[in-house]
């Protein structure tokens, strides 16, 4: 199988190719638009700041190349959130994979949220055999709003969408390469889609 993590200068990518690695599988990490089309899989991960992670995305082309993967993807954290239509971190315009925006905690909460937290209301082929109310690891200042494609669910000061997905496109809020076994399985779950 060839797995793909896209890099483009956002991501805390070396977690999650040990991830896969302790599943079976080597990761190759590229930004060259071949090799990600190619790809059996691919991910796109992110940490950090979605303006200027956008900003990477379209100088080497690859906000036009993610949108047309055929395919799955999965999209962590930050890559996420730019599948959505809009952040409001740095007001950036996002690639509209998932018809949602994404917002800003308020200050009536510690921001950011940091640390473990409970995943519920799954519906998806990547939750197989996952438990309702599992715990996952997110670090995160910003959620992505309910709607449609919502697969998952996650309650820190609102209700938000912690995991989205359209067709081919899968989206975590959380990181299941920090999640310990559950997280693994989720990484296997989708290896398997």
């Amino acid at each position: 199988m060839k797995l793909v993590i896209i890099n483009y200068g956002a991501g805390n990518i070396k977690s999650i190719q040990f991830a896969f690695k302790r599943l079976g599988v080597d990761a190759i990490l590229s930004n060259d638009p071949k090799e990600i089309e190619t790809a059996d899989k691919v991910i796109f991960p992110g940490v950090g700041e979605a303006s200027s992670a956008m900003k990477m995305l379209k100088e080497s082309g690859l906000d036009k190349l993610i949108p047309k993967l055929q395919q799955p993807v999965l999209g962590i954290c930050l890559g996420m959130q730019l599948m959505c239509l809009h952040t409001e971190e740095g007001d950036t315009e996002g690639l509209g994979i998932f018809q949602t925006k994404v917002k800003r905690f308020s200050d009536a909460v510690k921001v950011p949220q940091m640390g473990w937290n409970v995943i519920k209301d799954l519906k998806s082929d990547l939750f197989q055999g996952i438990k309702e109310n599992e715990y996952m690891y997110l670090v995160h200042s910003y959620y992505a709003e309910h709607c449609d494609e919502t697969i998952a669910a996650t309650d820190y000061q609102i209700n938000y969408a912690s995991a989205l997905q359209h067709e081919n496109f899968y989206g975590t809020q959380f990181h299941p390469e920090k999640s310990g076994a559950i997280g693994s399985k989720i990484l296997e779950n989708f290896l398997k889609l």
